[in-house]
């Protein structure tokens, strides 16, 4: 108990002690005019009774020093020679041995019985506050409107101030929640509760002013943080009532801030899901009324070539250089337009088994114009399975790689087309000497319109390398991006081996 707690109950405790002298007072004058009137044994009674009923009301020490006093007050006042504390008979000391045996008693009874009863209703009434603050809790639609109501209860039902300290995104600090009024608190305590998943009580900081009890808040999924309680809470916490109180308000606490976390997940999730669905609407109808005038753009400079006579050479070069624009224009629309397709999930795979050295073959012929001026290399082991792809969009992804890699290598530099079987997959590899990627998240270079090098001038739209991660995330396969040690950049994808089906003679010939 504290200082402030005992200064409050002398007052009460004095008052209780003095209406207990009143009371046995009172039990004597009514007594008295009965003397003689009344066996010693039916007056006996009387004070026995006021003895119970000062220990229902004001508990044992009261009850306790009304048994002595009526002991006394019936030796002095009914027992022979009256008006002293002296006993003519012997046989009256058994009578006030039994008296006071019996006071005791019955005022240890009945200060217990009282007790029980109001600890009862106390519970009673914190069990329907937690049942109300769990019934808030469920309807807290913010981590400050949950950290409110459970920092209010504490107050109403404990009268301690708490703080609610949440862990950054590291989960290696503890921090109070904004906007909520903070107590001090003493961070290492706070933090080996968080680490330990225990309680953490500390009397040596009580002094200091700072929070000595740190209860963690154990969701079924993780730790949500550290409820810190002011030290005035840490003498009262021997009862098993207050601890248990405390545990469910935990408890109630570490679930609600739980469920706020996963309804902030699925909205941001849902968010970006509707973000999604409007850009590919977007990119889809932008396509669609872009692809025929670019279309008609490119025939109409190819036509340019057909005239006769044919133009000068100024004009010539003009006409190719619109060519060369529209025809670009028209890649980049076909790529939004994939993209879409892509992520809408209108592409339907048309898988065959069959050889990855005839898809690079093919991919590098393609790619032929693009790769003038590199030293082009391929690596492809001996012992690749047959796998089973759709040979257009992966030939789409290995001329999306190659385009990419021959933008930003240096003139005469070396670029390599690997692949080999890496246990159940096969890798195929892209390599450069370029600069490499700058941005700090690999994962980010396969999001839409993100380009490894932000302020390049070179055309692009940032499209390339999230069509090839939904091509081979449709096939099953993985894709990542990173720089090489020696310098450059390195794109891998990977793809599954799988059981190809047996093959006959015939059909091997």
């Amino acid at each position: 108990m504290t200082n402030l707690d005992a200064n409050r109950r002398s007052p009460r405790e004095s008052l209780r002690l003095l209406g207990t002298v009143s009371a046995c007072a009172a039990t004597t004058a009514l007594a008295t005019p009965l003397h003689g009137v009344l066996d010693p044994a039916n007056i006996v009674m009387l004070f026995l009774l006021t003895v119970l009923l000062v220990a229902v009301r004001w508990g044992r020490r009261a009850a306790i020093l009304a048994s002595v006093l009526s002991v006394l007050l019936f030796d002095v006042f009914f027992v022979p020679p009256r008006f002293s504390l002296a006993v003519s008979d012997l046989q009256y000391l058994v009578t006030f041995a039994v008296m006071l045996a019996t006071a005791l008693t019955t005022s240890h009874f009945a200060s217990a019985l009282a007790q029980r009863a109001a600890e009862a209703e106390r519970r009673e009434r914190q069990t329907l506050a937690l049942y109300r603050l769990a019934q808030q809790l469920a309807g807290a639609l913010t981590r400050q409107q949950a950290a409110e109501q459970v920092l209010g209860f504490l107050r109403e039902q404990l009268a301690v101030g708490a703080c609610l300290l949440l862990p950054d995104e590291t989960r290696r600090s503890l921090q109070p929640l904004a906007g909520i009024p903070a107590i001090p608190v003493e961070p290492h305590l706070a933090q080996v509760a968080f680490e330990s998943g225990q309680w953490v009580r500390s009397d040596s900081v009580q002094g200091l002013g700072l929070a000595a009890l740190y209860l963690p808040l154990q969701a079924p999924m993780r730790l949500r943080g550290v409820l810190a309680v002011e030290h005035s809470l840490a003498a009262s916490m021997e009862t098993a009532t207050e601890q248990s109180l405390l545990a469910a308000l935990a408890s109630l606490l570490a679930v609600a801030l739980e469920r706020l976390h996963y309804v902030e997940v699925a909205r941001s999730s849902e968010l970006q899901m509707l973000d999604e669905r409007l850009r590919s609407s977007i990119l889809s109808a932008l396509s669609h009324d872009l692809r025929t005038p670019l279309t008609a753009l490119v025939g109409l400079a190819d036509s340019l070539f057909l005239i006769k006579p044919p133009l000068p050479a100024a004009a010539l070069e003009t006409a190719e250089a619109l060519h060369q624009r529209a025809a670009g224009m028209a890649g980049l629309v076909g790529n939004l337009l994939d993209m879409a397709r892509l992520n809408a999930g209108q592409v339907s795979l048309r898988k065959e088994w069959q050889p990855l050295e005839e898809v690079v073959g093919a991919s590098l012929k393609l790619s032929a114009p693009v790769l003038a001026g590199l030293r082009v290399g391929t690596d492809l082991a001996l012992d690749l399975p047959w796998l089973e792809f759709d040979a257009v969009l992966l030939e789409r992804v290995l001329c999306n790689l190659l385009e990419n890699s021959a933008k930003y290598a240096p003139a005469g530099s070396e670029l390599c087309l690997s692949a080999r079987r890496v246990d159940a997959w096969v890798e195929v590899a892209v390599e450069d000497a370029g600069p490499g990627f700058q941005v700090g998240d690999p994962a980010e270079l396969f999001a839409m319109f993100v380009r490894g090098e932000r302020e390049s001038g070179l055309s692009g739209t940032g499209l390339g390398l999230a069509i090839c991660k939904a091509i081979v995330e449709a096939h099953g396969g993985t894709i990542v991006a990173g720089n090489r040690a020696q310098g450059g950049a390195r794109v891998s994808f990977r793809l599954p081996v799988g059981e190809p089906p047996a093959w006959s003679d015939e059909e091997g010939a």
